[in-house]
């Protein structure tokens, strides 16, 4: 009995399809590497700027590291101390109590000055207005408040005057100098932290809203109901970026009060600059910074997951 021979396929004997196949390949490996040739700068500036320095200081929180010394392994002598520097736990304490003012304010300002966006206006020029704060440095926003903001020569307390107020010593006084380092930032970011969130709320379908008025809700419900449920994931977004920053606050503390007075406005970012800078105990820095990381990256992953950020109920 014989078989009769099958003929060879298109795609086995080098037909269009097989050709079609390999100048998908083709271009598939033309795209990658187009792709990489784009991404390649950032990644080498994540490796050099961020992961080799990460690295290397989880490396010195193990070592006695100093800048004009020998260098020797400790274990976990470094984080031992830090358990028991009252030093630290004091800078964490002011820089909770300075989250807490800073995302307090600027959330809750940022939400009602976007709602005040989307439903009055949407004129680029206003949005480049509010975002102008965000455009100036903030050793420059620093400098300009510490002036405005001064006991002697101020022009706020010059005003407070006017009505019998005053003179108040903002950033030289342990109780208002945390706040007052609040409002600065706060007002520096506010524009753009709204216009993050006035994002999220452009991609809210107008159709809710018109059947919200339809239903005879009025605008406070429909801000409940329909406007923040939806926002969720932006708002997660926004709040992530928001804490892991005011954690990381420095550049007003410097230039304004130095950590003082008394500590008062010694944030754990100043801390480790004091230490590694000022004091060259680069090991035991390190350790605190390996601690800041660890308890960031904690504080992230919990909002992320309380906020169920990567759902929508747009869906």
């Amino acid at each position: 009995m014989t078989t009769a021979a099958v003929p060879a396929t298109g795609a086995t004997a080098g037909g269009p399809g097989g050709a079609h196949a390999t100048a998908r390949r083709a271009r598939t490996r033309r795209e990658t590497w187009v792709a990489l040739g784009f991404t390649l700068p950032t990644i080498f500036g994540f490796v050099v700027f961020y992961l080799w320095p990460s690295v290397r200081g989880l490396g010195l929180s193990f070592t006695d590291y100093r800048f004009f010394s020998d260098t020797s392994f400790v274990g976990l002598a470094n984080y031992q101390r830090l358990l028991a520097d009252e030093t630290f736990w004091n800078a964490m304490a002011v820089t909770v109590w300075y989250v807490v003012l800073n995302i307090g304010f600027q959330t809750v300002l940022a939400v009602l000055l976007a709602v005040l966006l989307h439903r009055l206006t949407r004129s680029v020029v206003i949005r480049g207005l509010v975002l102008m704060p965000y455009l100036v440095a903030n050793v420059v926003v620093a400098l300009l408040w510490f002036w405005m903001l001064d006991a002697q020569i101020g022009i706020v307390n010059e005003m407070l005057s006017w009505f019998g107020i005053g003179p108040i010593s903002f950033f030289g006084s342990e109780s208002w100098a945390i706040p007052t380092i609040a409002f600065v930032n706060t007002w520096r970011h506010l524009g753009y932290t709204a216009l993050l969130i006035f994002a999220g709320l452009v991609m809210i379908p107008r159709t809710l809203y018109e059947a919200g008025r339809v239903d005879g809700a009025s605008e406070w419900q429909m801000f409940w109901r329909i406007t923040l449920p939806l926002l969720r994931p932006v708002l997660a977004l926004v709040l992530v970026v928001t804490v892991v920053g005011s954690f990381q606050v420095f550049d007003t503390v410097a230039v304004t009060t130095m950590g003082g007075p008394a500590d008062a406005s010694r944030v754990i970012q100043y801390h480790i600059f004091d230490l590694a800078f000022e004091r060259l105990d680069y090991g035991y820095a390190s350790a605190v910074s390996v601690v800041l990381l660890v308890i960031l990256s904690v504080i992230a992953f919990v909002q992320l997951r309380l906020m169920r950020a990567g759902e929508s109920d747009l869906g």
